[in-house]
C-alpha cells in the first residue's frame, strides 16, 4: 500500500513511504509508531546489494534491539513531473516487497522520487544515524561505495556489505 506522493514545497523531492510487517504475507501496513525506536538503516543500491545489506541490517538490529527501515532514492529526470517518474511507483514497491519478504523481522519502506538523492538523505535522515549500504567493493569505487563515503562525510555511521 502506498499512501499518496506528497511533495514538499522548495524541495524537489516526494515522498511514497512504505510500512510493511513481513509476518503478514500479505503486506499489511505495521501499527503502531515506529519513529522512537532505535533505527538501522538499509541504503537502497541494487536488488543484489541492499539484500546483503538487509542480512547485515538484521543481525544488528536483532542485537541492538532496532527496527530496520530501507530507503530508496529513484531519482527522476527534470524532463518529467516529479510525480510521474519513468518507472512506476508500484515497480519501485514490488522491489521492497521482494527485499522485505526475505527477512522475518519487521521492516519499513520509503520510496523518494527525487532529483538529488544526496539532497534528499540530508534533509531527511537523522545525525549520526547508523546506515548500512550493500554493494560490490571494487578497486575503483562504484555507485554504491560513493554513496557509502559520502554518507560517512555527512557524520553518519555508516557499514558497508559487500559483495561475494
Amino acid at each position: 500500500m502506498v499512501t499518496p506522493v506528497e511533495t514538499y514545497p522548495g524541495d524537489e523531492s516526494s515522498l511514497a513511504p512504505l510500512v510493511y510487517s513481513c509476518a503478514a504475507k500479505c503486506y499489511h501496513p505495521v501499527e503502531g509508531n515506529t519513529e522512537n525506536r532505535l533505527e538501522v538503516i538499509v541504503i537502497f543500491t541494487d536488488m543484489r546489494g541492499t539484500l546483503s545489506a538487509l542480512r547485515m541490517a538484521e543481525g544488528l538490529a536483532q542485537q541492538l534491539e532496532a527496527h530496520i527501515r530501507v530507503v530508496m532514492l529513484y531519482e527522476v529526470p527534470y524532463t518529467l513531473p516529479l510525480e510521474k517518474p519513468a518507472v512506476s511507483v508500484k515497480f519501485l514497491e514490488a522491489q521492497i516487497r521482494r527485499l522485505t519478504g526475505k527477512t522475518p523481522l519487521e521492516v519499513a519502506g520509503e520510496i523518494y522520487l527525487c532529483r538529488d538523492k544526496r539532497h534528499i538523505l540530508k534533509q531527511h535522515l537523522r545525525p549520526h544515524s547508523l546506515l548500512v549500504v550493500g554493494g560490490k567493493k571494487r578497486w575503483w569505487p562504484g555507485s554504491a561505495q560513493r554513496t557509502a563515503r559520502n554518507l560517512r562525510k555527512d557524520g553518519h555511521h555508516v557499514i558497508f556489505a559487500e559483495l561475494r
